[in-house]
């Protein structure tokens, strides 16, 4: 094999597979390297305990917070990235989200892009990931959008009844986005069979719109396409100018490798790809690859989310609970008293007794909860995820330890509408009476600002601009100082916005292969 080719890509996630599907039909050669393998279809896909308690699937290694202190990130290594295990909300970002947002907390800076530079991206990017919702009922929507190509998902009747209790306060809940391979008219033929293991695990059913599944396996067989798995980068290199990757060096289990590549396109995450250009520092980019401006691993992101659990007296009738999204606050509070952006409400999974053991694992050993508390407090949960924007500051940052250590420095952000969205939702929940069963009225409620580890829609590491001097990359996604390196994951990201990223990454992918199709002719 040639160690050449046309375009190396280096992560197989949202972001560097949709890339590859975007260029492979111009015959250029690919290749994919991926530092995880290819995973296994077995019956521990399914399993809370193997999934939540015993971290299977996981990665092992540990990174530090501000203060040195280890922890163990909730990321995956596998051939189609994190999208494996995501929750398969495919929302697109608002208008304003693309243009300066003033919060309580800050101001959230504009991109170089707008919500027109991506629309056609959005259309077709939700058509290809079998997207599956109802234009017309979230009240944040451009009123431009085209019909979904798929129909939403039905409520679970404990979701109806609560969608009908939301709706007699005033609220406009609308049916959440999902990816999935589902027609509930047609229920007995579809791949998606509506399982209690979806987000969180991997597809055992392949039934999830996840970029292995969409964008990975479709080009296994084509001739001009190569993946390459147990492949880690550890750096890039250049000429003597600084103005050209040259190398990608990677280690493997019989040694390192390095390949060339008229383009080189980093997609391994907001983290490890901003530890990538760190560690690629030389003559010519001393403080990192693609660095003078200081910008590569400040800004980083991930959302400020808080899991909202409630329990019911009675078992609650649901299996399928994450077709359920609420986007009223998202710019203000529309009962008056605050004018400034609140952020998102969606359901969230099933979750069984082991996962909730493995969620509070940090707190309690799973020893000390017994399984059948657990598993009956799982039958009477709803489960919520609020998500708000988390500004980028500088000081939010991703370091590079001299002795290869990745440190995450980070403070929470901009908390006041987010404070203030959790509990509006916890007073909305308030009085929530099941119709079958009188007993099953809204009891309590915990509340769980996710912490660091969670690692969850990370962003904004490498961030997008016109102005090289504060920022990495161009509108293009090309990094400002070298002529053949682009970026095509969350990391380009120059605001959170308070919705899933997944979507957004998929478009812009698309977007950037565009630009270089044309580059390429």
């Amino acid at each position: 094999m040639s160690s050449h080719f046309d375009i190396v890509i280096i992560g197989s996630g949202a972001g560097g597979a949709t890339l590859a599907q975007r260029l492979a039909p111009t015959g250029k050669t690919i290749l994919i390297l991926e530092r995880g393998e290819h995973l296994p279809r077995e019956a521990e896909n399914w399993s809370a305990k193997s999934v939540f308690i015993d971290h299977r699937y996981r990665t092992k290694e540990h990174w530090y917070d501000k203060h040195s202190k280890p922890f163990s990130p909730n990321t995956h290594y596998w051939v189609g990235g994190n999208t494996t295990f995501y929750g398969a909300a495919l929302m697109r970002l608002r208008g304003s989200d693309f243009q300066e947002v003033k919060h309580p907390g800050g101001v959230s800076p504009a991109w170089p892009i707008s919500l027109t530079d991506l629309r056609p991206y959005y259309d077709e990017a939700e058509t290809l990931w079998r997207v599956h919702g109802a234009r017309g009922q979230d009240p944040t929507e451009e009123g431009d959008e085209p019909p979904y190509a798929h129909p939403p998902l039905k409520d679970d009747p404990g979701i109806a009844s609560l969608r009908s209790h939301l709706e007699t306060q005033g609220w406009k809940p609308f049916h959440l986005p999902l990816g999935v391979n589902r027609d509930d008219q047609k229920w007995l033929n579809s791949p998606c069979i509506r399982c209690k293991t979806c987000g969180g695990y991997p597809c055992l059913m392949k039934a999830k719109s996840d970029a292995r599944t969409i964008a990975v396996e479709p080009l296994l067989d084509l001739p001009n396409v190569t993946l390459l798995t147990g492949r880690k980068v550890e750096r890039l290199e250049t000429d003597a100018s600084g103005r050209t990757v040259t190398a990608v060096v990677c280690s493997t289990l019989q040694g390192e490798e390095q390949w060339t590549g008229d383009i080189v396109v980093l997609a391994a995450g907001a983290v490890n790809t901003a530890v990538i250009l760190l560690a690629s520092a030389n003559a010519q980019h001393p403080s990192g690859l693609a660095n003078g401006s200081d910008q590569v691993g400040r800004n980083y992101m991930f959302h400020t989310l808080t899991a909202v659990v409630s329990l019911t007296a009675a078992p609650l009738q649901t299996t399928f609970p994450k077709t359920l999204a609420v986007n009223d606050f998202y710019h203000n509070d529309p009962r008056g008293g605050f004018d400034l952006p609140m952020g998102h409400i969606q359901a969230l999974e099933y979750m069984s007794g082991q996962t909730l053991e493995g969620q509070v694992s940090a707190i309690l050993p799973p020893s000390l909860l017994p399984g059948a508390l657990m598993d009956a407090a799982a039958e009477r949960m709803l489960s919520f995820l609020v998500i708000s924007e988390d500004l980028p500051l500088p000081d939010n940052r991703v370091r590079l330890g001299t002795d290869g250590r990745i440190f995450l420095d980070y403070t929470y952000n901009n908390l006041e509408g987010h404070n203030r969205l959790v509990k509006t939702l916890d007073q909305a929940l308030e009085g929530f009476v099941d119709h079958k069963h009188s007993l099953s009225e809204h009891h309590f409620q915990l509340e769980s600002l996710l912490p660091l580890y969670g690692t969850a829609h990370m962003n904004g590491t490498t961030r997008m601009g016109a102005d090289a001097r504060a920022s990495v990359v161009d509108p293009t996604c090309k990094a400002h100082e070298l002529d053949n390196l682009y970026i095509t994951d969350a990391s380009v990201f120059c605001s959170s916005a308070a919705v899933n990223p997944t979507l957004t990454i998929v478009a812009n992918a698309m977007r950037v292969g565009d630009h270089l199709k044309e580059r390429l002719k």
